[in-house]
């Protein structure tokens, strides 16, 4: 009886009250549900267990493309959006006054923008007409118009990859900046005392102490990388050619909605979560997030 009639006992328990109960409703919940329903043959009007057969439906063509695309595409954003926003923001931080202020706001801009609204913007930018922005960039230097929407292969990749660059560079810059922020200076004074160049200071200071930094951002871009879904529907609301913007989340959507196949749009979901949690799970056991600081 204690517990309900101490407030400072209580207090704890009501705060975290609002997390649990989100997590029951808008996590746990959807997540059994969705178990579930890849166990099923879903309908309208019926539904009936047929127990692995939608899982066995996974070992199609489609679905490893999906999968391969999504992991292609995890691996070159993780690529580019760790070691250009961690060497922009460096640069920042070390760019005195308004300047850089000014210079933050600039990059962080683009993660404000719509997707949709974004999406349309490059549409437009890598048209296949000769009329296309980047087609006359190509002309003026001499080059051949291509079909950037059309081609497939390295070009769609090509092409989320760029979209991927351009919104979310900003954001990382933030993080790596707020990572810098925990530098103590004289750790970059005492290097300099040494004879110590930026690169040196850069490679013996500023990577190590922006591990934790580093780890969250890799963490969540492979979240991200394997999430995909608005641009590559955005760029092919038609589908792109041999599948080549083909991603699981998209995968999942049309076989779910488009094909009202929910049951096995529930088996690929289910799937797509392992990979996931898989995947995390042994970046974070090999960069050693799991082990406890010895004192």
């Amino acid at each position: 009886m204690t517990l309900f009639t101490d407030s400072r006992k209580r207090a704890p328990y009501i705060f975290v009250f609002p997390f649990i109960l989100s997590f029951l409703i808008f996590f746990l919940y959807p997540v059994i549900s969705t178990l579930v329903m890849s166990f099923q043959e879903i309908v309208p009007g019926q539904v009936r267990f047929i127990g692995g057969t939608n899982y066995k439906r996974l070992l199609n063509p489609q679905f490893f493309t999906a999968v391969k695309n999504s992991l292609t595409y995890m691996f070159w954003t993780i690529v580019v959006l760790i070691p250009i926003p961690m060497i922009l923001a460096v640069l920042l931080n070390s760019i005195p006054g308004k300047k850089s202020y000014l210079l933050r706001g600039m990059l962080f801009i683009p993660a404000l923008m719509s997707v949709v609204v974004v999406g349309t913007i490059f549409r437009l930018l890598f048209a296949s007409s000769d009329m296309a922005l980047v087609n006359r960039f190509v002309r003026l230097f001499g080059g051949e118009p291509q079909a950037w929407l059309l081609a497939g292969s390295w070009k769609s990749m090509f092409l989320l990859v760029l979209i991927a660059t351009w919104r979310w560079t900003g954001i990382n810059i933030v993080y790596f900046l707020s990572g810098l922020q925990q530098i103590p200076q004289e750790l970059y004074e005492a290097a300099e005392i040494d004879g110590a160049g930026p690169v040196q200071k850069f490679f013996r200071i500023t990577i190590p102490l922006l591990k934790p930094t580093t780890v969250f951002v890799t963490a969540i871009s492979i979240f991200g990388g394997l999430a995909m879904f608005e641009e590559s529907y955005i760029l092919w609301s038609a589908g792109s050619p041999d599948n080549s913007g083909l991603t699981i989340v998209r995968y999942i959507y049309r076989r779910g909605f488009e094909a009202a196949d929910m049951g096995f749009g529930s088996a690929v979901g289910i799937a797509l979560l392992f990979l996931v949690l898989l995947i995390s799970f042994t970046f974070l056991k090999i960069t050693g997030f799991f082990k406890q600081e010895r004192v």
